[in-house]
Formats: structure tokens, C-alpha cells, sequence
């Protein structure tokens, strides 16, 4: 008797149903989901409040920079389990007009993970922001305000990163990630929305001082880097034209695949501009330099042969100012904290040159294989994406190429993917000179659940 007042309680408690609005929120799958953890404010659905929950697991082997060490023991190769990404999400439309969105979590956690030295201090809110629609019927102007990554430059500045092809974003496109932001967020207050086929995005941002990242702020120098001293605000804008179907407009995220379930082209451009975000020496003389960033793009998803395969792509160039010089390592989940070798540009662990002032060109292609390829048990979505930056800091371009394949058991749900990645590694030469000298790679395979 009790289980069966528990049955009949829980549904309505938790609100478990059988969903038929399409996703597009930062972890959960595009797709049309089987079920979902939502609560109905309204008889139609159109009100309501949703529960989402995404983990991605990291089983990866690494090839080493030079001189690299592992808590002070040299190390060419490493082995290592993380969590690229553990996030909650509670948002809901509450009426005609309002929207509230949160996530929750946790990035980059393996066994070399601490926050001021704790392992256990690692989740934190990724967004917390209130939205208004203007138009009762009509998605043409939200205004909003909080914690958010609404943003400007591409797609993959604001990515719904549990629909992503790639095992991976190309990190290199959220431009200040972790050194003006969390994690790629930011106090803002921002307008968005889609007039016709155009999907327009336009934010004033607060960034966050480079003092406060918890990590060393590097002297001033020839070089430019973000600057400690005095405070302006960031002004960024997109504008997407839709060549086919609209996109869906329920969250600020971008999603990476339809998995052919909408027809998508469109065309991009955005920016991000700040004024005095940077400093460099010139001589005696200290210089601010403004920070402006720009690019355009394309972006295809769609179905083919009567959706027997679907195809996935996006190519974009890339403008990134920093000021003279700006060159910034990065290492995602670094397997490594240290490197002995005086030469090294890399640093330590899988780290390259990711951001820096120049030009680069990114592109990425997948082919949705037929949906009953191993009937019950999904379809395979092979891909390969590519980058080229052109650095003033470097002598020569910095190119990634990573090819893989994703086991999509149940399309975004939970799907098993296969990553293996080739990068630069560059050393320094007596003249100053920064010089790529060979390359190394890296392998792993995620487990993606998502809900």
C-alpha cells in the first residue's frame, strides 16, 4: 500500500513526463527526449519548470610536453579518469513573460583538482539570470540580467555543450575563459531574441578583475596581458541569419547538432570589444591596449536522403586582439603541474599556445550515419575539425586536428564518443624567437549522460 501511494505521489511531485517540446538548453540533448524531469505550472505545458543533469567522464592517455613532471617526477606520457563536466540545471518559463535560468556544477576534475588546496571545492553556478519577454507571442526582444554567457563572436562562445559533435569545444572561441570569467560567464545585462529569419544577441558585461582568478597576476611587460588596474565594461553582439529553419530561442545556448532533426544554414558574425582590458610596456611607457575580438562563419546541420543521414558543419575565421603580443597557454584538464625544461613554450602537460592576438580558422565536419545502423542500440557519427592561428607572439602557425566517432546509444543521452588530438609543440630559440619543434598527441574516450 505504501509503494503505492509513493507511485502516485512522486509523478506529480517531480512532474516525470512524456516531453514534446524540442531542447536546446546548455546540457541536454536537441533532440526530442523520451522523458524529462519537468513540473507543468500551466495545463498546456507552455508554464513550467525543468530539472536537467549532464556528466561527461575522461578516460584519456597523453603524450607529454618536454620536461614535463607530474608533482615533481618527470613524465612523457600520462594516464588519467576526470569529469570534463558535471552540470545541473533549474529553469522554467513561470509566465507569459518571465523566464528564470540556473545551472550548477563542476569542470575539469581529475586527480590533480583543488580549489585553494581542497579537492572538495570544485561546483559553482554557471548562470544564474532572470529573463523578460517583451511580446507575449513573440520571442523579437528578451531582456535579461545576471550571471550568463550570452555573448557575442560565434556559436561556440555560448555552446550547448551536451549536444556538441566534437568531444570538445574549441575552447580557443570563449576568448577570456577564466581570466575576466567564470568559466566563460559574466555579470551582464543583455537583449536577444529572433525578428523573421535573424537571431540577434547584444550584451553589456562586468568583468571580473584578473586578480580575483586565483592564480598569479603576471608582471607588466613587452607583452600585453590583462591589466589589474581600473575597471570597463564589455560590449559584445551577434547577429545570425537563418537560411532555412530558425533555431530555437528558449535558452541563450548554441547547440552543436540536431542530429538531422532540423533543416540548418545560416550565416554568423559577432564581436567583443573592451576598452583598456589589456597592458604592455613600450620602453618606460605603460600602454592600455582595447581588446577586440570579431569573427564570421557558417554553420550547416541538417538531414539527408530522407534523413537516412544527417550532416553536421561549421567553418568561421576569427579575428582575436588582445593587444601586442598577447599569447596565453591552456592545457584542458591538465594532466601535469609542472616542466623543467627552459625551452618549453608549452608549458606543462598537454598545454599549447589557445589564445593569443592574431587570426585563426576553425572548421568542423561529422556524417550522421543511418539511425538503425545497430538497431536498438543507435548509430555512429564520425567527424574531424581543424585549426589554424596565426600568432604574433610565434614564428609559426599553431594547427589542431582531432578526428573521432561517437556511439550515439541514445542520440544525446548517452552516447560514447572516441577523441584522438594532435598538437603543437613549440621551444624558444636564443634569438626570441618562438619556433614549433615537433608534435604530440592526445587520446580519450568520454561517456556522455545527459537528461
Amino acid at each position: 500500500m505504501r509503494l503505492s501511494i509513493i507511485s502516485l505521489i512522486l509523478p506529480g511531485v517531480f512532474g516525470y513526463h512524456v516531453a514534446s517540446a524540442q531542447n536546446t538548453d546548455s546540457i541536454t540533448a536537441v533532440s526530442k527526449p523520451k522523458n524529462e524531469l519537468k513540473y507543468n505550472l500551466s495545463a498546456d505545458g507552455s508554464k513550467y519548470l525543468k530539472v536537467t543533469f549532464l556528466n561527461q567522464a575522461w578516460v584519456r592517455a597523453d603524450q607529454s610536453n618536454p620536461g614535463t613532471t607530474v608533482n615533481g617526477k618527470p613524465t612523457n606520457n600520462t594516464f588519467d579518469i576526470g569529469l570534463r563536466r558535471t552540470r545541473m540545471q533549474l529553469f522554467g518559463q513561470l509566465t507569459d513573460h518571465v523566464f528564470v535560468y540556473t545551472q550548477y556544477g563542476m569542470n575539469n576534475f581529475n586527480f590533480l583538482a583543488q580549489n585553494a588546496g581542497n579537492r572538495k571545492l570544485q561546483a559553482f553556478f554557471h548562470d544564474a539570470l532572470g529573463e523578460y519577454k517583451v511580446f507575449k507571442n513573440s520571442d523579437a526582444l528578451k531582456l535579461g540580467a545576471g550571471l550568463t554567457i550570452v555573448n557575442g563572436l560565434s556559436r561556440f562562445t555560448q555552446p550547448s555543450i551536451g549536444t556538441i559533435m566534437t568531444t570538445d569545444v574549441p575552447v580557443f572561441l570563449q576568448v577570456t575563459v577564466d581570466q575576466t570569467d567564470e568559466f566563460a560567464r559574466k555579470l551582464a545585462m543583455y537583449a536577444r531574441g529572433q525578428i523573421g529569419r535573424f537571431d540577434y544577441r547584444l550584451a553589456i558585461a562586468d568583468p571580473f578583475p584578473i586578480q580575483t582568478n586565483g592564480q598569479t597576476v603576471p608582471a607588466i611587460g613587452k607583452d600585453a596581458t590583462f591589466t589589474p588596474y581600473g575597471h570597463t565594461h564589455q560590449y559584445t553582439g551577434m547577429l545570425i541569419y537563418n537560411l532555412l529553419q530558425n533555431e530555437p530561442n528558449t535558452t541563450p545556448y548554441m547547440a552543436g547538432t540536431y542530429l538531422g532533426e532540423r533543416k540548418i544554414l545560416n550565416i554568423e558574425g559577432g564581436a567583443i570589444y573592451q576598452k583598456d582590458a589589456n597592458w604592455n610596456l613600450e620602453g618606460a611607457d605603460t600602454i592600455f591596449n582595447h581588446m577586440l575580438h570579431w569573427s564570421f562563419a557558417v554553420f550547416a546541420d541538417m538531414p539527408l536522403k530522407n534523413n537516412r543521414y544527417a550532416i553536421s558543419a561549421y567553418a568561421g575565421y576569427f579575428s582575436t586582439d588582445y593587444g601586442p603580443r598577447y599569447i596565453r597557454n591552456n592545457g584542458i584538464m591538465n594532466p601535469a603541474n609542472g616542466n623543467t625544461n627552459t625551452a618549453a613554450f608549452n608549458g606543462a602537460g598537454n598545454a599549447y599556445p589557445m589564445f593569443g592576438t592574431g587570426t585563426s580558422f576553425y572548421a568542423q565536419a561529422g556524417l550522421r550515419l543511418p539511425n538503425d545502423l545497430f538497431g536498438d542500440n543507435g548509430t555512429l557519427l564520425p567527424y574531424v575539425a581543424y585549426r589554424q592561428s596565426y600568432f604574433e607572439k610565434i614564428k609559426d602557425p599553431v594547427n589542431i586536428f582531432d578526428a573521432g566517432v561517437n556511439w550515439l546509444i541514445d542520440k544525446h543521452r548517452s552516447k560514447l564518443s572516441l577523441n584522438f588530438e594532435m598538437r603543437p609543440v613549440f621551444e624558444k630559440q636564443t634569438n626570441g624567437d618562438i619556433t614549433h619543434s615537433s608534435n604530440a598527441s592526445s587520446i580519450w574516450i568520454q561517456y556522455q549522460v545527459s537528461i
